[in-house]
């Protein structure tokens, strides 16, 4: 841990620090500080919710031009832009072949994010990364939407239109893939050999158009369609090289009820996806992935703290016609279960701590999940289970100083030997130390 020496003084630096509430743009525009919309970020309160749902606009406002025409318009006095930057060092329990003990990124990530009311009922957030791991800059989560309301059978009606980059990016909870926990983690761990494709396999590949509704504050639905668009790729698209072209269109589909009962809240829904894929092509033989999942968040505060949990489960059900067919799967069918439980509790806004559990399970499969020193699996099967503990500290709303550790009982399969190359799935486990930057 020596070598880790270094972030000392800038954690003792951090602790120093006064408060702060004008943060990112969201926040610059609304004159509101960021707990207004979040317990921690990316955690959304239920203000923080209905903003979103809103269109990411506060207030309609309107003016009359030169002439005396009056026209609808929101622009700030502020550019709506925003920074992320993210820093860290990853340390492993047992390191991999032939590599140096430990990987710091610095930056992990770099985001920029245009992120605002743009005009009255309309507004967005677009991000734009660089990363560590491949040393670029790329098209990051982005939605932009259109909301407007109206009341319906005595009952209010939120509407609205999203397009956007990843399934789930246009969710107002933090029990789905994109907003769900960990919120920060590691760019160099080793990740397990499966993962449903609705659990991020699209994010930033694909192009969405689609409209949501909150019926009497409780109902939420959600319907969107996406299709391929693999930025930067050679144009006419090939597919050639890309493991998900989707054939037509693929519906991701939500659906979500909401309600208080004195200090409870709670969420309970369902979300999803369908693709037909012709992998490295544009038409041939198809695979084809079914994605249902539910989910549910639930939050309770104690005087100025506050307690959450959030829970998914999704069963992917996969026909491997063309991955089959090309000699890349053992079988024409297959399956696999993920379950993500996790808790945290926030004393005021200031520090957290979050347990969580994981595991993942399916068909066994020798030629999908082949073997191969680290990455692959001895006997076959995905499955993979863990945990992760992480403690937070926000010295300011738009500071966070994170220490979390992943470890793993089973990884691909097994507890022992798992990659057929004699590692272990405990030599998989990390700590994380990182300090993440928001202005």
């Amino acid at each position: 841990m020596s070598k880790r020496m270094w972030m000392i003084p800038v954690l003792l630096l951090l602790l120093s620090v006064g408060d702060a509430y004008a943060v990112p743009s969201f926040a610059r525009q609304t004159g509101l500080s960021c707990n207004v919309c979040h317990s921690n970020p990316p955690e959304l309160t239920a203000f923080g919710r209905n903003f979103k749902l809103q269109g990411y606009v506060l207030t309609d406002m309107t003016a009359s031009d030169k002439v005396g025409n009056s026209k609808d318009l929101l622009l700030s006095k502020y550019i709506p832009l925003a920074a992320m930057i993210l820093v860290s060092d990853t340390a492993y329990q047992a390191n991999q072949p032939a590599t140096q003990n430990g990987t710091a990124g610095f930056p992990q990530q770099l985001s920029l994010f245009l992120a605002g009311g743009f005009a009255s009922h309309f507004g967005g957030m677009a991000q734009v990364t660089y990363t560590h791991a491949d040393d670029h800059f790329g098209m990051d989560n982005t939605d932009l939407r259109y909301a407007n309301d109206k009341t319906v059978g005595g009952r209010d009606w939120m509407y609205g239109v999203t397009l956007n980059n990843n399934p789930g990016v246009e969710d107002v909870w933090n029990s789905t893939p994109v907003w769900g926990f960990p919120w920060i983690s590691s760019g160099s761990g080793v990740g397990s050999i499966a993962s449903p494709v609705v659990n991020g396999a699209l994010g930033g590949d694909v192009a969405g158009l689609g409209a949501y509704s909150m019926y009497d504050g409780h109902l939420y639905t959600d319907v969107t369609l996406y299709r391929s668009e693999h930025g930067g790729a050679a144009v006419p698209i090939s597919g050639v090289g890309s493991q998900y072209n989707i054939n037509g269109v693929a519906p991701y589909w939500r659906a979500a009820w909401q309600q208080t009962w004195g200090d409870n809240y709670l969420e309970v829904g369902t979300y999803g996806l369908y693709m037909s894929s012709f992998p490295g092509a544009v038409s041939g033989p198809q695979d084809k992935y079914l994605d249902p999942a539910i989910d549910f968040q639930y939050e309770h505060p104690f005087g100025a703290n506050l307690l959450d949990a959030h829970g998914s489960y999704t069963h992917e059900s996969s026909t491997l016609d063309a991955t089959y067919g090309a000699g890349g799967a053992s079988n024409n069918k297959d399956h696999l279960n993920m379950f993500k439980l996790d808790s945290t509790y926030h004393w005021g806004n200031r520090y957290s701590a979050t347990g969580a559990f994981f595991t993942t399970t399916g068909s066994t499969d020798a030629l999908l999940y082949a073997p191969a020193a680290v990455t692959g699996s001895n006997n076959g099967s995905p499955n993979t289970t863990g945990y992760i503990a992480q403690v937070a500290y926000w010295p300011v709303q738009n500071i966070d100083i994170n220490l979390s550790y992943t470890g793993y009982t089973k990884f691909n399969g097994a507890g022992s030997n798992y990659d057929g190359a004699n590692r272990n799935a405990s030599d998989n486990n990390t700590l994380y130390m990182a300090l993440w930057l928001n202005f």
